[in-house]
């Protein structure tokens, strides 16, 4: 169970993500690997996309790097509604399980910040395909950074 999630008073990113839910921005991540943010509050996100086989490894089944794109923007979204102004953060490490293949599929990563102290955020995600098959579980911590080490991020 993931424990409830403080606002902050104010931010950047909470407002870049609300941006970005309604359209009027996108990092270009997104754009190149064509997902969006289909829904976001303080310490949830859910990113979107269709895969095909644009997004294909040497196999033919969709890459895992594709997959882990979309799970961590959903999970940088729902930390980034956790970090207050003058704070930034960065990704300490990422970690997949796969349970099944994907050739073409409309995937949802709907993440979840579990645990943020004052320097961490632990957050988990789950990739779905249409039918609500799991296709992944995606685990990430990240580290918050204040004053000099956040500056310019």
């Amino acid at each position: 169970m993931a424990e409830e999630i403080k606002p902050p008073r104010a931010s950047r990113f909470l407002d870049l993500t609300k941006q970005w839910q309604q359209g009027t921005w996108r990092p270009p991540i997104a754009e190149l690997v064509g997902f969006t943010l289909a829904e976001v509050e303080v310490g949830r996100a859910v990113t979107e996309m269709d895969a095909g086989p644009r997004h294909a490894n040497a196999v033919g089944t969709l890459h895992g790097g594709v997959i882990c794109d979309l799970a961590d923007a959903a999970m940088g979204a729902a930390i980034a509604t956790t970090v207050e102004e003058g704070e930034s953060f960065t990704t300490l490490d990422l970690n997949a399980k796969y349970f099944k293949p994907v050739w073409s599929a409309h995937l949802r990563a709907v993440a979840r910040v579990t645990r943020r102290t004052r320097t961490l955020g632990l957050i988990e995600c789950e990739v779905t395909d249409a039918g609500g098959s799991l296709v992944a579980k995606v685990f990430s911590t990240c580290m918050v950074l204040r004053g000099d080490e956040a500056r310019g991020r």
